[in-house]
C-alpha cells in the first residue's frame, strides 16, 4: 500500500515538473513575442509601412496572453506567441523593403535631376559655342547686306589654276561645318569666282569646280548636301579691277552665302 502511494506521489511530482518546464518555455516565448511586438509598435516607420502586420502581431500576442492563464494550454500559448513574433518580424521586413523602395525612388529622382542639369549644361555650352562660332563667321564675312551674311575664302586656299583645297583650308571649313551643325535650319550657297586671266569658258569651269570642292568637303564632314547650293560665275562680278596682281588675287575667291535663321536664302546673282 505504501509502495502504491509512493509511486503515485512520484508521478504527480513528475507531472508537476514537466508542467513547470512547459510553463517556463511558454513564459519565455510570451516574453520574446511581447518584446518583439513592443519594438515594432513603437517604430513609427514600421507602423506607417506595415500596419496590418503590427495589428496581427498584437492580436496573436493578446490571444497567447489570455491562454497563458489556463492550465494545460502551454502549447497553444507558444503557438500564438510564435505567430505574434513572426508577424512582428514580417512587419519589420516590410518596413525595411518600403524604406529601400523609398530610397531607390529618391535615388532615381536625383539621377533624373542630374541628367536634366547635365542636359541644361550641355545646352548652355552648345549655345555659347554657337554664339562664339557665329562671331567667328561674322568676323570672316566680307559682306552683310541684301545678300545676307557672306564669307569669303581667298584663292590662297587653292593652288594656282587648281580646284583642290589645300590643307590650310580645313580650319576655316571646320568652323563653317560646326556653325551649320549648331544651326540646322540654315542653308548655304557656295559661289566660285576667278580673275579675267584665261578664257571665259575655262574661268567658268574653274570657278564652279572650286565651289564644288568646298561643298564636297562640307558633305564629307557631315553637312547634308540638301543644305548646299553650288554656283560658278567665272570672272563675273569682280570686287577689284583685274589690272594688278593684287586686284586679280582678290577676284579669285569662293564666297559662302548664308541663309537667315529660318533657312531663307537670297536669290542667286
Amino acid at each position: 500500500m505504501r509502495r502504491s502511494s509512493s509511486m503515485a506521489l512520484i508521478a504527480v511530482l513528475a507531472a508537476l515538473g514537466v508542467q513547470g518546464c512547459a510553463s517556463q518555455r511558454s513564459e519565455s516565448a510570451l516574453n520574446d513575442a511581447a518584446a518583439a511586438y513592443q519594438a515594432v509598435k513603437d517604430d513609427a516607420d514600421v507602423l506607417r509601412s506595415a500596419p496590418r502586420d503590427v495589428i496581427r502581431a498584437g492580436e496573436s500576442l493578446g490571444r497567447a496572453e489570455r491562454l497563458s492563464g489556463y492550465f494545460g494550454s502551454g502549447a497553444d500559448v507558444r503557438h500564438y506567441a510564435y505567430l505574434s513574433q513572426r508577424y512582428s518580424e514580417i512587419a519589420r521586413e516590410h518596413s525595411r523593403l518600403a524604406a529601400n523602395q523609398e530610397r531607390l525612388a529618391k535615388l532615381d529622382l536625383e539621377r533624373q535631376r542630374l541628367q536634366l542639369a547635365l542636359r541644361e549644361a550641355k545646352l548652355d555650352s552648345v549655345q555659347q559655342q554657337g554664339k562664339w562660332l557665329e562671331t567667328q563667321i561674322a568676323a570672316l564675312a566680307s559682306e552683310q547686306g541684301e545678300r545676307g551674311l557672306v564669307m569669303t575664302l581667298s584663292d590662297v586656299l587653292f593652288d594656282t589654276g587648281r580646284a583642290e583645297l589645300k590643307n590650310s583650308a580645313s580650319r576655316t571649313v571646320l568652323k563653317l561645318v560646326q556653325f551649320l551643325q549648331l544651326n540646322p535650319r540654315r542653308v548655304v550657297r557656295i559661289e566660285g569666282y576667278t580673275d579675267s586671266t584665261g578664257t571665259a569658258e575655262d574661268n567658268l569651269t574653274l570657278s564652279r569646280e572650286r565651289a564644288q570642292a568646298v561643298g564636297d568637303m562640307l558633305v564629307d564632314l557631315g553637312v547634308d548636301e540638301n543644305r548646299i547650293e553650288v554656283e560658278g560665275y567665272g570672272d563675273q562680278y569682280p570686287v577689284e579691277a583685274n589690272a594688278s596682281e593684287r586686284g586679280r588675287a582678290q577676284n579669285r575667291r569662293v564666297e559662302i552665302v548664308f541663309s537667315d535663321a529660318k533657312g531663307r536664302l537670297a536669290s542667286a546673282r
